[in-house]
């Protein structure tokens, strides 16, 4: 597996694929395998770029506060680092979080914008939910145990540092395509947050996924793939861009 050095810690990554760079940014606990459904169809058109983040996988696990707008400004690192000039970012949950704040704070380095189950503001429903979980991280033996217990019943949701999350008044200056999906029947990042995010991102489209929850990349994993694949391939051919490997 590739690594670089990025915002003093050293990032690890797999890429698959040729075409322009597809930047996939994980989830809560997950590292870049958590794509493998997407990146088997992605990588036929795109050079997938799957991240682990700081704190996760074979990336550096440094101590202090996490923030999804430290996570951004690793993924720009990142890129920059890699020879990585512009790409397609996409992420889900978290990695929507994070995506956000990257298109906001670095719009050069975004050619579209993938947002699968975002929120722009963590309200008083999600708090309490977040909240829940790191009172049972506290009395658990282990990560994956918490993950397992109190994450999957909602389906695989976000991450525990990102209560705070709050890129709200960014949002305008996002200025790339945007791609926004929800799951019909999310509880947590849920369609409440879809009017203020299409309303607030000027290139955004909207698509909601019948019959799943939080996940639709497992669940709906043909649709899903379908359907989102179908935005990325729009939005490519704007132009020359460096991938990571020397490409």
């Amino acid at each position: 597996m590739p690594k670089v050095k990025a915002n003093n810690i050293t990032m690890n990554y797999d890429q698959q694929g040729t075409g322009e760079p597809l930047i996939l940014i994980p989830y809560l606990a997950a590292d870049h395998a958590c794509y493998a459904f997407q990146v088997a169809e992605y990588a036929k058109h795109l050079t997938c770029i799957s991240l682990d983040l700081r704190g996760t996988g074979e990336t550096d696990k440094l101590e202090g506060v996490y923030s999804t707008e430290l996570l951004a400004d690793d993924v720009a690192a990142f890129m920059q680092a890699a020879g990585i000039r512009k790409a397609h970012i996409s992420g889900l949950s978290l990695g929507a979080a994070i995506g956000m704040w990257l298109a906001a704070k670095h719009p050069d380095k975004v050619r579209s914008l993938s947002l699968h189950s975002a929120w722009p503001k963590t309200d008083h429903f999600l708090r309490t939910v977040i909240e829940g979980f790191q009172v049972m991280a506290k009395g658990l033996d282990s990560v994956p145990e918490m993950v397992i217990l109190g994450i999957f019943p909602w389906c695989f949701t976000p991450e525990l540092y990102v209560i705070a999350h709050d890129v709200a008044a960014q949002l305008g200056r996002i200025a790339a395509p945007t791609q926004l999906t929800f799951g019909r029947t999310d509880q947590l990042t849920s369609t409440r947050f879809a009017d203020q995010l299409k309303g607030s991102i000027s290139s955004s489209e909207l698509l909601i996924f019948e019959g799943c929850a939080h996940a639709p990349i497992y669940e709906k994993v043909e649709e899903f793939n379908q359907k989102t694949l179908q935005f990325l391939k729009r939005h490519t051919g704007a132009g020359t861009t460096t991938h990571a490997g020397g490409a």
